[in-house]
């Protein structure tokens, strides 16, 4: 699909991963940001883009921002903690953002959509983890939200003739202070920089792809793909423990703390302890990660550091 000249929604446009994707659609398209503002931020959203502050799990604000003229949908939108103390509030709230999307869509006329996944859905998998791994078994409320939402829009590109992209996601960090493990450690250390603590042993490891080149794998991915159904992993062929991401921001902040730990062998309940995607068919379509996990992790930690200043 040529992403230039459309009508392009992007829900969840205020967070993360979806500023960055609205910025870069802003320069060639005409973007609408969808977004409650429980994950993200108005001004973080870019200053070409129409923002529209909706709650997607309403049907009828689906139908303001859902509209004949799109093109495509960015869906990004999510509640994203593993460890919510709310799960059936966090399942229930994503499937019905999607499922809401998937119907309004349908009612009129728009039929192709790009949806953000997550590795959670392997659960504890063989690594690399390809695409086609089964079965798949989530440990988390969060990865069956997603696994459950991917299997609605399995549906609309087998039975309604819909074109639908996912990806599952490594871990994205970039210049955020969003609650991620790379903006914690800024944050501690730069609280109390003699002394840290760390969830679990330490020896969690996993993969870091920076939201740069993560928004970057999207267009591209979307651009040079065209089945019915997309399914593309996101990720570095290399992996960073929480020890090592750790050692990055001391080194970047000029400190360098005791290190406790909580112990055990993952941080919290739903934890995926290692994770590593195969990134081989998302090679295929000629784009690599042009950065070890390493290099993601001290661009993000720089980044926040900056910040701090």
């Amino acid at each position: 699909m040529d992403l230039s000249g459309k009508r392009v929604l992007v829900t969840g446009g205020a967070g993360l991963v979806g500023s960055h994707m609205a910025a870069r659609l802003d320069a060639d398209n005409d973007v609408l940001v969808a977004d409650d503002l429980s994950n993200g931020y108005r001004d973080w959203v870019p200053d070409g883009a129409e923002f529209a502050g909706v709650d997607l799990t309403d049907p009828d604000a689906v139908a303001e921002v859902v509209t004949p003229d799109l093109d495509v949908v960015f869906h990004f939108a999510a509640s994203k903690e593993v460890d919510t103390d709310r799960p059936r509030a966090q399942f229930d709230a994503n499937n019905a953002m999607t499922y809401n999307l998937l119907e309004r869509m349908d009612s009129v006329g728009v039929d192709r959509i790009a949806f953000t996944s997550s590795s959670t859905v392997y659960g504890e998998a063989p690594r690399p983890t390809p695409e086609d791994y089964a079965p798949l078994e989530p440990i988390s409320i969060y990865g069956a939200s997603k696994l459950a939402e991917e299997g609605l829009l399995s549906t609309y590109a087998h039975a309604h003739g819909f074109t639908v992209w996912t990806f599952r996601f490594a871990n994205i960090p970039g210049p955020a202070f969003d609650g991620s493990v790379i903006p914690d450690f800024v944050e501690k250390m730069d609280e109390n920089p003699e002394t840290m603590t760390i969830l679990g042993n330490g020896r969690q490891e996993k993969s870091y792809l920076h939201v740069e080149e993560c928004v970057d794998a999207i267009r591209h991915v979307v651009a040079n793909t065209d089945d019915a159904l997309n399914v593309y992993n996101l990720g570095t062929r290399t992996t960073t423990s929480v020890n090592r991401i750790a050692d990055i921001v001391a080194e970047e902040m000029g400190v360098d703390p005791d290190y406790e730990y909580t112990g055990g062998d993952r941080g919290w309940t739903g934890d995926v302890p290692k994770m590593r995607l195969s990134v081989e068919k998302l090679a295929a379509t000629g784009w690599g990660p042009p950065f070890s996990s390493d290099e993601s992790v001290r661009k993000a930690a720089r980044q926040l550091v900056d910040r701090l200043d």
